[in-house]
């Protein structure tokens, strides 16, 4: 049998905490509350690690954008944020920061539900059988190794760089399709299962930030290809490491 999925909730509004612990409750779920970002915190330190967070962007003391900085630089833990805001800025610099997905305020549970689902199936095994390069243990393109156990990229110093759950994804896409340009609605299909919104640059942020972990010059990019009008193209050789 297999272990009840643990979220954890992050947000200072105590209706919104106790709606989806017995709403995600009801749906299999087991559910942590935290009403700030510090006693999340508290809760990993005491080896309450959840298989994601849903995480409110805005928050007295340390906001969601920070806890989530700080996430991505110590674990490869999915994120979805919850933000009171419609504006693009707030959910790019989101996305930027390595969250998986966002909902705007006021949101309804079954969609929550939807994408906590969606995130956890491409996190987790189920997305080992869409993703045939998760099966083997590393691949080499160019000088580099990606892991794709530990989800990091070594460069020939021997530095290794630990990607975040949507880098991760999105890099498996493009070494599965090395040499064929993928749109951009493509790519969010294969590595969100969503269809691309108007002006939606999600996938450009996502390029963009992996890009300056994988490339020698992220301005001058080598390895994924900008083809303008078209999308993006993954150009090295990929081999087993």
């Amino acid at each position: 049998m297999e272990p009840t999925p643990h979220i954890a909730v992050v947000d200072d509004h105590r209706e919104i905490r106790e709606l989806l612990v017995r709403y995600l409750g009801q749906h299999g779920y087991r559910v942590s509350a935290a009403g700030s970002a510090a006693e999340f915190r508290a809760q990993m330190e005491r080896g309450e690690v959840p298989d994601l967070a849903v995480l409110d962007i805005m928050m007295p003391g340390e906001d969601g954008l920070s806890l989530c900085r700080h996430l991505r630089s110590t674990s490869p833990l999915p994120v979805i944020f919850l933000t009171a805001m419609a504006e693009d800025t707030e959910r790019i610099v989101g996305l930027e920061l390595g969250a998986d997905d966002y909902l705007v305020k006021p949101f309804n549970p079954r969609e929550l539900l939807a994408r906590i689902r969606a995130v956890l199936r491409r996190s987790s095994g189920g997305a080992t059988k869409e993703e045939p390069l998760a099966k083997g243990s590393s691949v080499k393109f160019g000088d580099k190794v990606f892991d794709m156990t530990r989800h990091e990229v070594t460069g020939p110093d021997g530095v290794a760089v630990p990607l975040s759950t949507a880098e991760y994804r999105l890099l498996c896409v493009f070494l599965e399709h090395a040499g064929k340009v993928l749109s951009r609605d493509s790519l969010l299909d294969l590595t969100s299962g969503r269809e691309a919104e108007v002006w939606d640059r999600s996938i450009d942020n996502q390029v963009s930030r992996l890009r300056r972990k994988i490339e020698e010059d992220p301005k001058n990019p080598m390895l994924i290809k900008t083809y303008w009008g078209d999308g993006y193209c993954f150009t090295g050789k990929v081999t087993p490491a």
